[in-house]
């Protein structure tokens, strides 16, 4: 059996109404799962950068670029490998905390370089970015309270080193 792996996808598309619908289509007419996915304006009003989180085997991954390439929205796909690439993510977490318990909260969010970005008489919220690894170790140490709502914007990347140095898929 083909060994299930994980791709990051950096997709440069035509910044036209419609086009995140048009990539999450395709994905949802194949079949495939979108693990996460960002979105926004890159630095030329005229394009998008799309990130792109999926599983799969190799078939199925090579499938994916395949029919991602054909969208005509579609400008370039750039797969972001861990070595040549800064992947990051943003959770925003929200804590019951009794008066004794925000500073021993507050040591876990500083370990893990966490911005404290509310806090009541209640409740502490936290704001973290980094790879997908510390923000799930940083969950586990704070999942010994309790944890009131807890959103993740999904990864977003860029390579490392100039652009020309990488070849687009």
């Amino acid at each position: 059996m083909n060994e299930l792996k994980q791709k990051v996808l950096s997709i440069l598309v035509e910044n036209t109404p419609g086009v995140l619908s048009r990539v999450s289509g395709l994905f949802t007419r194949r079949g495939y799962n979108i693990d996460s996915i960002t979105a926004s304006p890159t630095q030329n009003e005229k394009y998008t950068r799309m990130t792109i989180v999926v599983s799969g085997d190799d078939m199925i991954l090579l499938q994916i670029k395949n029919q991602l390439s054909k969208l005509e929205d579609v400008v370039k796909i750039l797969e972001l490998k861990e070595n040549q690439s800064v992947c990051r993510e943003l959770i925003l977490v929200k804590v019951r905390a009794s008066k004794a318990e925000k500073q021993e909260i507050i040591t876990i969010a500083d370990i893990f370089r966490a911005k404290v970005v509310d806090v009541s008489q209640d409740t502490l919220m936290m704001e973290l970015t980094g790879g997908a690894s510390k923000i799930e170790a940083f969950i586990n140490l704070i999942n010994g309270f309790e944890i009131l709502e807890l959103v993740r914007t999904g990864a977003t990347g860029l390579t490392r080193g100039e652009i020309k140095d990488v070849p687009f898929i």
